[in-house]
């Protein structure tokens, strides 16, 4: 990056006003929830870099990492995951408690409190929330997680300050699903809800007032292309340990940089403070420059996300897409992915993409996660004649020149598409390109940038095979409900399913909903290990590795306790502070 344009981006940041919103004073009656963390002072400006902007501020339909990342910062839950210790923790509920029978949740909530806009918080914006989650029409990732024993969870209002959730069968785990739940402000949202638009509203150009949650910062400014600057909520319902409202910070600003190498020239170089997620090698470079003090690094070890390569086996009814169509007949042949899947060296790529800060995986859980990994599941090394085989078995011949052709002749060809904005995996792409090549497979990688990826893997189906990452936000499977069940969001190889469109999805269905139901831990692991097991063997996504959280902040970023459950670095943002020595200058 250049130097003179790096520091100019760092005095016009500098004088930019910060016209923050003054802290309301606490008024009588208000459960404010005190913070026990290191006390910090109030002012500054923190500046994040994104890899990519976000495509929507409205967190009952997000579902992409550069707009959950800002979101989270603006939204709270009702009862929260703290990501330090993994338990869960009152926050919009002050406390709860579950009926004998598991099935019913009363929760109190905090009274007093207000959203952003200052209109007030009470139990119709809760009702309000799960309506617009549970309404097939809001399209929401979240809806999965509610429906429990073929029913939508139901949520009443039994006074001002106190709701109950009824499910028709008891819910494992369900104090950590509250945690995921943004509560939605029904002041500003029921006109749209009631006119079935409630999914168009909240885009990142909206403006500022019309925009309200109960996080610790609001929207202030967004500038196509360049930034989103949030500013301190002044009506935020924590306080630290001196009675003082949080956060500390003044402003939060979102650089867009469009990749993860700017992402970290931009830390490097000062422009911006923290650093969510590095890559290997850039954390390497980092480490060597990190004598000069300037910034604080930490590898956390695993992650709990999980990288994979998964093939296009959707239905493509209506979409107009003969020649993904004819790939698909070796997409579903599961010995056509078991050769893959034999062919790749996921050695190499921990090794090569992460050096070595990185485990190479054969299932959806990562060795991060230690309750819940399945530690059965066989660990196949990389052995191309045995693809060769399965692929020969499965009728696959090879032409004189050693290309791969089908029982009809035709020569295996696709093309795998990825984020652009993540370096590290077009590099996990390009590696198995090499690896497919030596059973004769014509592989071509398609860096896309990331809304035009989301597009095609979502909506119009048009590609052959992607490497994309998920998990990172909970430990517990509850989480990953909308990815096994045939009929989630995130079923990627398939979606929009109506029914299972396979004996093994069908079984797994059943798995996912029984471990939901069930309250023992022992019970509920012999369940999700089946299911881990059952993926492993059908192979809808082809597993690679889980990259090490390795994270930064400013040397002088105080309260910084970077998690391996997503967010990694700013979950306890209102915490943050810069000492007073630092905050009038920027590195």
């Amino acid at each position: 990056m250049n130097r003179f344009i790096g520091s100019a981006l760092v005095v016009l940041l500098s004088a930019l006003t910060v016209s923050a919103a003054v802290p309301a004073a606490i008024t009588p009656g208000e459960e404010v929830l005190v913070e026990k963390a290191t006390s910090g002072n109030h002012g500054g400006r923190l500046v994040v870099a994104l890899r990519a902007e976000p495509r929507t501020l409205n967190p009952a339909i997000a579902a992409d990492a550069p707009s959950r990342e800002v979101i989270g910062r603006m939204i709270a839950d009702l009862i929260h995951i703290d990501r330090a210790t993994q338990a869960t923790e009152g926050a919009l509920a002050t406390e709860w408690k579950r009926s004998s029978d598991g099935r019913e949740y009363t929760l109190k909530l905090r009274k007093g409190i207000r959203f952003s806009d200052g209109r007030p918080f009470d139990a119709d914006d809760v009702v309000f929330t799960f309506q617009v989650l549970l309404d097939e029409r809001t399209g929401s990732p979240n809806r999965d997680l509610l429906i429990v024993g073929g029913q939508p969870v139901r949520v009443t209002k039994v006074d001002e300050y106190t709701v109950r959730l009824t499910m028709a069968q008891p819910y494992a785990a369900a104090e950590r699903l509250f945690d995921s739940i943004a509560i939605l402000p029904r002041h500003l949202l029921v006109e749209a809800y009631t006119k079935g638009a409630i999914s168009n509203m909240w885009a990142v150009s909206t403006p500022a007032a019309a925009v309200a949650g109960l996080g610790p910062y609001r929207l202030k400014e967004y500038v196509a292309g360049q930034r989103l600057v949030l500013e301190r909520n002044p009506y935020y319902w924590k306080t630290d340990s001196a009675k003082r409202r949080l956060p500390y910070l003044d402003e939060l600003v979102f650089l867009f940089t469009g990749n993860e190498d700017a992402q970290v020239i931009r830390f490097q170089s000062g422009d911006s403070d923290v650093l969510s997620r590095a890559s290997a090698d850039n954390f390497g470079v980092l480490v060597r420059d990190q004598a000069a003090g300037r910034y604080q690094l930490k590898d956390l070890g695993p992650s709990l996300e999980y990288n994979f390569l998964f093939f296009n086996q959707n239905d493509l009814t209506g979409k107009n897409l003969p020649q993904v169509a004819v790939k698909q007949q070796w997409f579903s042949d599961l010995g056509f992915r078991r050769a893959v899947s034999r062919a790749i060296d996921r050695e190499g790529i921990a090794r090569l993409v992460y050096r070595g800060r990185a485990v190479p995986l054969w299932g959806n859980v990562s060795p991060g996660n230690r309750l819940w990994i399945n530690t059965s599941l066989p660990r196949q090394p990389r052995n191309v004649s045995e693809a060769r085989a399965i692929l020969k078995a499965s009728g696959f011949s090879w032409r004189p020149d050693g290309a791969l052709i089908d029982r009809q002749g035709r020569p295996v060809t696709f093309t795998i598409v990825t984020s652009s904005t993540s370096a590290q995996r077009t590099e996990m792409a390009t590696l198995i390109q090499a690896d497919l090549k030596e059973l004769g497979m014509g592989v071509q990688v398609v860096p896309l940038e990331f809304r035009a990826l989301v597009d095609r893997v979502f909506q119009t189906f048009d590609y052959d095979a992607s490497v994309l990452g998920l998990g990172g936000g909970d430990a517990d499977p509850n989480g990953e409900m909308n990815v096994w069940m045939s009929s989630g969001s995130n079923h990627l190889w398939r979606l929009g399913q109506k029914a299972p469109a396979t004996a093994w999805e069908d079984e797994i269905d059943r798995l996912m909903q029984k471990q939901l139901i069930t309250l023992d831990y022992r019970e509920r692991k012999r369940l999700y290990d089946r299911v881990q097991t059952i993926v492993a063997e059908q192979l809808p996504m082809i597993f690679l590795a889980a990259p090490h959280i390795l994270v930064g902040a400013r040397a002088d970023l105080g309260n910084f306790q970077p998690s391996v459950l997503d967010h990694y670095t700013l979950w306890n943002v209102e915490r943050m502070f810069l000492r007073p020595e630092s905050r009038s200058v920027r590195r």
